[in-house]
């Protein structure tokens, strides 16, 4: 068996016994969205650190556990805090987490970020709907032997985030009131933001925000038949683009300060979807 699929399984097994919960749909919580888990009907949490062999989060702000519940009525996992790659794990534990929500059931995936954004016409505050993404900058998730039960050895990307959900999205803002920008998300590895001639660079190559999460777990889902969206909060303008130093602290105060609203969009989207 191969040693990707062989440590899903030995995740799979250790969920399977605590929670025998089937989720229909799968939400990974980005900064300013850790808390969204808390109000909807949970049935059980896992943390991660129960799982055997399951990477644990180190990042402030991610409590790192399963939550499984229902949104609406539809079954959903909750990711409530994310690995990143920036951590020192293997990009194949990194998306593990993904891997093994889809091996629980779930088919569709709702992935949420904080981002940087590099389109001018952005601002803090702004919710992205990721049309594409850039992933040059990191390994590919599928680099190795492939799990063939996973998927093919040669994935098609042309459409790695879903239009009929992309349209979902747009209607459900629409009806909210929540203005929606769409644009091309690029991941990189992190953890040092990017620097002025690097966000030159990548809007030179048609990328509108910049993260380090997100991408690699959309391809790795699309990999296993998963019918993907992702929306990014543009919590600060990148490097270069304003006289401000980057930290942390602005993008959490940025998620905090629109975090009702992309609660709002969510919880609609899950309902749609």
């Amino acid at each position: 068996m191969n040693s990707v699929y062989e440590k899903l399984k030995l995740c799979l097994d250790s969920v399977r016994k605590k929670t025998d919960f089937r989720p229909e749909a799968a939400l990974v919580l980005g900064s300013g969205l850790g808390d969204y888990a808390d109000g909807i009907q949970v049935c059980q949490t896992v943390d991660y650190s129960e799982i055997e062999g399951f990477p644990v989060s180190t990042v402030p702000g991610h409590k790192g556990r399963f939550v499984f519940g229902y949104v609406k009525d539809v079954p959903v996992v909750i990711m409530q805090g994310r690995v990143h790659y920036y951590e020192g794990y293997p990009m194949t534990d990194v998306v593990l987490p993904t891997r093994l929500m889809g091996l629980m059931g779930a088919k569709k995936l709702i992935l949420t970020n904080a981002a940087g954004g590099v389109n001018f016409d952005f601002v803090p505050g702004d919710f992205m709907l990721i049309t594409d993404h850039i992933t040059t900058g990191i390994p590919s998730p599928l680099i190795g032997p492939n799990p063939e039960e996973l998927g093919t050895r040669f994935p098609d990307m042309s459409e790695v985030y879903s239009l009929r959900l992309r349209n979902i999205i747009k209607e459900e803002a629409g009806k909210l009131g929540i203005s929606l920008k769409e644009g091309v998300y690029v991941q990189l590895t992190g953890p040092a933001y990017e620097t002025p001639a690097e966000i030159r660079m990548f809007r030179s190559w048609g990328a509108d925000a910049v993260g380090m999460s997100t991408a690699c777990e959309a391809m790795a889902a699309r990999h296993m038949g998963m019918e993907v969206c992702g929306i990014s909060c543009i919590t600060n303008l990148a490097a270069g683009m304003t006289t401000k130093k980057l930290d942390h602290q602005e993008v959490q105060e940025t998620a905090d300060r629109v975090a009702g609203q992309f609660k709002q969009l969510i919880t609609e989207v899950i309902g749609a979807i």
